[in-house]
């Protein structure tokens, strides 16, 4: 198990974050932090480069501070 599974609860984000998650990935009425965690608990693949955690998961890449723990951004995989 990774830090980020571990450290799960402390996960969040600012403002502007979930309005970027939520136009990158058309989501709408969810609420982006929970639906993060979700997505995290069942990933495909959690890499950790540099300061960032990276989360793959169906058709989306999760980014996260890995000190801070805040959701930088989601997109749709390319």
């Amino acid at each position: 198990m990774n830090d980020l599974i571990i450290n799960i609860d402390k996960i969040h984000t600012t403002e502007l974050g979930l309005q970027r998650i939520k136009k990158n990935l058309a989501l709408e009425n969810v609420d982006v932090i929970n639906w993060c965690k979700q997505k995290i608990r069942i990933a495909d693949d959690i890499i950790r480069r540099g300061k960032n955690w990276y989360v793959q998961v169906d058709n989306a890449v999760i980014t996260i501070n890995s000190y801070s723990y805040t959701i930088i951004t989601a997109h749709k995989k390319v």
